[in-house]
């Protein structure tokens, strides 16, 4: 450990031990009695549980002179009378470069038995406020991430902020593993957030692979945890994505998904009494939604945050509360469509629902009109689709439908992708160009 690090642990051991004592537990939350007025919300509460071990937990609310606190994991031995010693009232990691090429937790641990996490110097809270919009830089130039159907239509800049709205089973855990293999960035880090315990490995192992892993940190919270170690994790994930970026280094901050997050944050709002509201959801999770979206992007130097947000839609409907907040928070949107799924297309993009909100300027110059005529093509056939499938349209009745119906295969060939394939951001536009102008010639 830097002696720096050191230094500051020593000043942050406080000088006495101050605890309260556990008056009530319901469900998940803790009823804690005491010094109050030494817990603030977010501050860490340590719990005696059974064998002299100690719960790790956080203070969520008051009610009247107690506590309310919520563990980070199973509540197992606790009973009224237990110890409850007041931690930190502002709780964060140290992370360093070491920490690349490593899996953790929540709450900073390392799980993937490579041995402990050396500490930097710098505390970073979990929860951090955004740069200021009026300070921070703008995004920068296009980003190159090796998915054709991206780069082409939907295309994304340095420091942008992207959502990947899908339902289950739709594939956007392998858009979100191919994206975190091809794109360009110094680091990148995952959030992989209720995640299915079976997928982790999978995804470690096959999806990110051990070259994708050497330059990234991936935060572990899966479904079975408690809502606090969820929410934690999404928090981390944007903090560690906040360090390097401080370093001036440009950061991809992958996160699977928004949905976990906010269904994590209902929890522990309804334990706290909160009311519900759209569809069961709490006040704070679209209070918390922008705080935790908005810190991704640019920062007030050379190092910018690039971010994909993944949002698990119920249903595949696409306008229901979450995913109708994150679309109208961040700078684009990516439209994973069951039905092109089915058809055996991959990844299923749905490129007419799909927008960047920066694609007007960054789409390279020269291929503009080549973007806007695929565009229109592409709509022409989903207009007339039905028909067309039925045999009811008659060849030569519209100039513009035959085009589509000609150019439909080539330009299914384009969208489609393959999970180890990657295709260059001009070559994509060049293959583009190379489909409309062998239409233009079989006229």
């Amino acid at each position: 450990m830097p002696v720096k690090s050191l230094i500051e642990n020593l000043r942050n051991v406080p000088d006495r031990e101050i605890f309260g004592r556990v008056v009530a537990v319901k469900g998940l939350l803790v009823e804690v009695a005491g010094p109050i007025g030494r817990m603030a919300v977010g501050g860490r509460i340590d719990i005696e549980g059974a064998g002299q071990k100690f719960i790790p937990c956080e203070v969520i609310g008051f009610s009247g002179e107690k506590a309310l606190v919520m563990p980070f994991g199973t509540l197992d031995g606790v009973r009224r009378g237990c110890r409850a010693i007041v931690g930190a009232s502002i709780s964060g990691v140290r992370p360093s470069d070491a920490w690349r090429g490593r899996v953790i937790n929540a709450l900073g641990q390392p799980i993937d038995g490579k041995g402990p996490l050396p500490s930097g110097a710098q505390l970073y809270p979990y929860r951090a406020s955004p740069p200021p919009a009026h300070s921070r830089k703008r995004v920068g130039e296009p980003l190159d991430v090796g998915v054709r159907v991206m780069n082409t239509f939907i295309t994304c800049c340095r420091g942008q902020r992207l959502g990947i709205f899908a339902g289950s089973g739709v594939g956007k855990s392998v858009l979100l593993a191919m994206l975190a293999r091809n794109t360009e960035s110094a680091v990148s880090v995952i959030g992989l957030i209720g995640e299915r315990g079976r997928e982790v490995q999978e995804f470690l192992q096959d999806d990110l692979g051990e070259e994708g892993l050497k330059n990234a940190v991936v935060v572990v919270a899966t479904s079975d945890e408690p809502a606090l170690m969820r929410r934690q994790a999404a928090y981390l994930t944007l903090t560690l994505s906040e360090y390097f970026r401080d370093q001036g280094q440009d950061v991809l901050c992958l996160m699977d998904s928004v949905t976990r997050f906010a269904m994590a944050q209902r929890d522990i709002g309804l334990s706290a009494g909160e009311p519900p509201t759209a569809k069961g959801y709490t006040p704070t999770v679209f209070s918390e939604l922008p705080k935790l979206l908005e810190r991704a992007g640019p920062g007030l130097g050379e190092g910018a945050i690039t971010a994909i947000f993944t949002v698990l839609v119920e249903g595949d409907d696409t306008n229901e509360p979450v995913a109708d907040t994150v679309r109208g928070i961040l700078d684009g949107h990516i439209v994973m469509q069951r039905s092109i799924a089915e058809r055996g297309r991959y990844p299923a993009i749905n490129v007419l629902k799909s927008v960047s909100r920066t694609m007007p300027k960054s789409i390279h110059p020269d291929y503009v009109g080549t973007v806007a005529r695929a565009r229109q093509i592409l709509a022409t056939y989903a207009d007339m689709e039905e028909l067309i499938r039925l045999g009811a349209y008659r060849a030569g009745s519209s100039p513009e439908v035959d085009e589509a119906i000609r150019l439909n295969e080539p330009l299914e060939a384009f969208l489609k992708q393959g999970k180890a394939d990657a295709t260059p951001l001009m070559e994509g536009y060049e293959w583009l160009a190379r489909i409309l102008a062998d239409s233009e010639t079989d006229r």
